[in-house]
């Protein structure tokens, strides 16, 4: 826990960056380095750090859609130094803890990171965002990492050597989940967006429900969708089109998105449901999307990535009447964002 509040303006005495104990005016010159002769992940982090130490009180950044259309918003600087903050209370990250940065910093969460590490004083390595960022390290142990789901899976049978991990910036599969649960390492899926200064609420692997971080309290509004009230890194109540199910103000299950629910027959089913129940069942990555339908007003698709193969229409006998699939569609590649979220809508379209 934090007795002081920290600013943005300034670094914490057990900040290092690759081994190195950096100030400001050590990182402004890191960052010319970067930019100049660095490679090409380490240009956005050259550029990055020095935005954050402009005579600015702000950054502007893209956001995902998780609230309506994706735009360019401008986040208070000292708002994200209380997210680095609320993450450290929560995760308890104290100083001179070893983490682990493998997440492009061109986006809201891979900038967090640097900011905590700068903020909470952690000594961070920070490598190329692969596929495999642990193959570019010898360090035995790590005490901290965050990792998008395609990095975790690939990352299974090395990642003893984190005590504690956070996965985000898409939807983590039941048998990557299952896989990490069998891990002495501490997993957690994070809930977050960029209008929320990344994560702000968190779920253990193995448990349903996502907890708040200190100093954020949620609703739901008439649609079912998650409001979030964090007034120290937002002056806004931040309204979401996730659905969710509240289980107090502190703790929520995310169901699926207002966007996805498919109404057909007069019965709105959500998709993400639907895709929960058939899990494990199809050996492809898939999704279920709703189509227009003229008796039905739309009809249950799946969607299914590679080649056309027989579906076993026993793998839906779980399914309510009207959940059940009317139609199965192939589609060679998804679109996807560099996080593996995978674009229904851009799937569709290009197909």
């Amino acid at each position: 826990m934090i007795n002081y509040i920290p600013t943005y303006e300034n670094v914490h005495n057990q900040f290092r960056l690759n081994g190195f104990h950096l100030n400001r005016e050590d990182l402004c010159r890191v960052a010319y380095s970067f930019i100049k002769e660095g490679e090409e992940f380490e240009k956005p982090v050259g550029d990055f750090i020095l935005d954050w130490f402009d005579s600015k009180s702000y950054l502007e950044v893209k956001t995902s859609g998780t609230t309506g259309d994706p735009k360019t918003i401008q986040i208070s600087k000292q708002a994200m130094v209380y997210s680095a903050m609320a993450t450290g209370d929560f995760f308890d990250l104290q100083p001179g803890n070893k983490v682990l940065h493998c997440l492009p910093v061109k986006y809201i969460a891979g900038k967090m990171m640097l900011i905590r590490a700068m903020i909470l004083g952690l000594d961070v390595d920070f490598v190329a965002p692969s596929a495999r960022p642990l193959d570019d390290t010898d360090v035995s142990n790590y005490d901290f990492a965050a990792m998008v789901p395609l990095q975790a899976s690939q990352s299974v049978k090395q990642l003893k050597r984190v005590k504690k991990l956070i996965v985000g910036g898409a939807k983590m599969e039941k048998t990557l989940e299952t896989s990490l649960s069998k891990l002495g390492t501490q997993v957690y899926e994070t809930y977050g967006m960029t209008e929320t200064i990344t994560h702000i609420a968190a779920r253990k692997v193995g448990e349903k429900a996502f907890t708040v971080l200190p100093k954020v309290t949620i609703s739901y509004d008439d649609r079912n969708c998650l409001v979030i009230y964090a007034p120290s890194i937002s002056d806004e109540v931040i309204v979401t089109n996730d659905l969710v199910e509240l289980v107090n103000e502190n703790q929520f299950v995310f169901l699926g998105r207002y966007d996805n629910v498919i109404n057909t027959g007069g019965i709105k089913f959500i998709p993400e449901s639907i895709e929960e129940k058939l899990s494990g069942k199809i050996d492809a990555r898939f999704f279920v999307v709703g189509k227009p339908d003229k008796e039905l007003g739309e009809k249950v698709v799946l969607v299914v990535e590679g080649d056309s193969f027989a579906v076993d229409s026993t793998i839906f006998d779980g399914l309510e009447k009207y959940a059940k699939p009317k139609e199965v569609l192939f589609i060679s590649n998804f679109k996807e964002t560099e996080n593996g979220k995978i674009l229904r809508k851009e799937t569709l379209q290009a197909n």
